[in-house]
């Protein structure tokens, strides 16, 4: 099949740009089998279609499959070639998915699956799918595979796509079952959360059944069901939950200029993710996030890997991810560029981004829980863990062994807690008190304010210990607290340790 070397870059508003090849038809069950009415049972037709992709091309490369009537499943498999290239230069990567009948539009209800680079086939009937697609009938009409070209060498790609219908009967597709909102709890408590995680459902190694048990393990209260650009794991934490655990249900909407977990939203809605920052389609999706009852929230701002430093800026965000998986040098900058919008905050109309942390779990040996988002919640459900996010009620620890308390008291009695501000006057005296547990021998407590650190102390090797400091509103717009490990190097470099556990701040004065 020679493909139409053609882009359309009109096929998808707002998008990098599409290419759609020439379309793949098959014969009519009936044809197939001669006449026969009953729909061909049994039988199946299969044909394979190779190309070359330059390197330059499209984010999305769509080839149209035409399914005739009579089909029960359709099966999709495919490769590309990776050839050695320069030093320094990215190789082939290629992700695939697929869209129904019912178009390819941005937003639209096409969508039937995405697996990205994690799997190599899939297959789709009323009955059953392939985790990370969605089960439902094949219906008559323009399937389209979608290729998702994600680096091209400078050789170029070449692709292998096998397409397989199969006809019968097309069967039942069976009702979801979805998490229910809201858990037993303990009423109004720090609840500790997980929210960003993946299965099988995209490109992890775990089984919904095993990353319940490790939230369980991990001392967690909450997690989210995050993969990437898909919804097919919603349904698959059947008799998961319970009483001690919350699910919830989102999706980590991968672009090509940063991923975002929509933590929340309602079960089965997707989020589209086919475009880039310079397509100023994001705000767009994120109305689209909120509008399904979840959270915006950037993942991985500065993380390394191709595609996953967030470049949409922060305007649409609700709350962001500044520590992912272990405590690493991306997320030391990330915290500082954090840091960096409380100051803008504190001078501007007092609009602030909270700080989460997830640990992005895949596979072993990654942990579940490291970190975890600890959240000031009025009860264990979807709203509440929410609000106290959204108020930046919540705190950051490496493990459900750490535990502590921070609050700013005034010297006529008032009092906030993490996230709050304390109303006093610019020059009355504040205390600022701290108390941690549970950490490891070696740490160091810190407390941060709009000018940097302003106190630190030690913390005695038993884990426990407590801060205490004082100082004015017109001295410090606000106060967070970090836990860190000992330098690596000793403090040689001036460089601190590993994040243990941090805050996110208490503000001082009237507005």
């Amino acid at each position: 099949m020679q493909r139409r070397d053609v882009l359309r870059l009109s096929a998808l508003a707002g998008a990098a740009g599409v290419l759609t090849l020439d379309p793949v038809t098959f014969a009519q069950a009936e044809e197939r089998d001669g006449g026969d009415s009953g729909g061909g049972s049994g039988s199946e037709q299969t044909k394979t279609v190779t190309g070359h992709l330059p390197t330059g091309s499209p984010d999305f490369v769509y080839l149209p499959v035409e399914v005739p009537r009579g089909v029960r499943e359709i099966a999709v498999s495919y490769s590309y070639d990776r050839p050695t290239v320069p030093a320094g230069t990215q190789g082939n990567a290629c992700d695939i998915g697929i869209f129904d009948e019912r178009g390819t539009d941005l937003g639209g209800r096409g969508f039937r699956g995405w697996s990205g680079g994690a799997r190599t086939e899939f297959a789709i009937s009323a009955e059953q799918a392939t985790p990370a697609y969605l089960a439902g009938p094949v219906k008559a009409g323009t399937w389209h595979i979608v290729l998702g070209p994600y680096t091209v060498a400078p050789q170029g790609l070449d692709y292998k796509v096998t397409v397989t219908l199969r006809f019968g009967e097309p069967g039942e597709t069976p009702k979801p079952v979805y998490p229910p909102q809201r858990a037993k709890g303990r009423g109004r408590a720090w609840y500790r959360g997980d929210s960003h995680l993946h299965t099988i459902h995209s490109d992890g190694k775990r089984t919904p059944a095993e990353v319940a048990a490790a939230a369980r393990a991990a001392g967690l209260d909450f997690i989210t069901t995050t993969e990437h650009n898909t919804t097919s794991s919603h349904p698959a934490w059947e008799g998961l939950w319970g009483d001690d655990l919350l699910i919830l249900t989102g999706e980590e909407v991968t672009t090509r200029n940063g991923h975002v977990v929509a933590l929340g939203t309602d079960p089965g809605v997707f989020i589209d993710w086919r475009y880039r920052a310079r397509d100023n389609a994001f705000g767009k999706y994120a109305r689209k996030i909120r509008q399904a009852g979840g959270l915006v929230i950037p993942a991985h701002p500065h993380g390394t890997c191709v595609g996953c430093n967030w470049k949409f800026g922060f305007n649409d965000a609700d709350a962001v991810e500044v520590w992912n998986a272990d405590f690493t040098p991306d997320d030391e900058v990330t915290v500082q560029e954090w840091d960096n919008t409380l100051v803008a905050a504190a001078r501007g109309d007092g609009r602030w981004l909270p700080a989460v942390g997830h640990s992005d779990a895949h596979r072993e040996p990654q942990v579940v829980g490291l970190p975890q988002t600890v959240v000031l919640a009025d009860d264990l459900s979807r709203t509440a863990i929410q609000d106290g996010i959204r108020a930046g009620r919540c705190w950051i620890a490496e493990s459900s062994a750490i535990d502590l308390s921070f609050e700013a008291v005034g010297g006529r009695g008032q009092h906030a807690g993490i996230g709050e501000r304390l109303k006093v006057g610019r020059q009355d005296e504040v205390t600022v008190r701290l108390k941690v547990s549970g950490v490891g021998s070696g740490c160091t407590i810190r407390l941060i304010t709009d000018q940097g650190q302003l106190y630190g102390t030690a913390i005695p090797d038993s884990g426990s210990g407590t801060a205490e400091w004082r100082t004015t509103a017109s001295y410090a717009a606000y106060v967070r607290a970090e836990v860190r490990h000992a330098p690596a190097d000793g403090g040689a470099s001036g460089v601190p340790g590993r994040m243990a556990a941090m805050t996110n701040p208490i503000w001082l004065g009237e507005r």
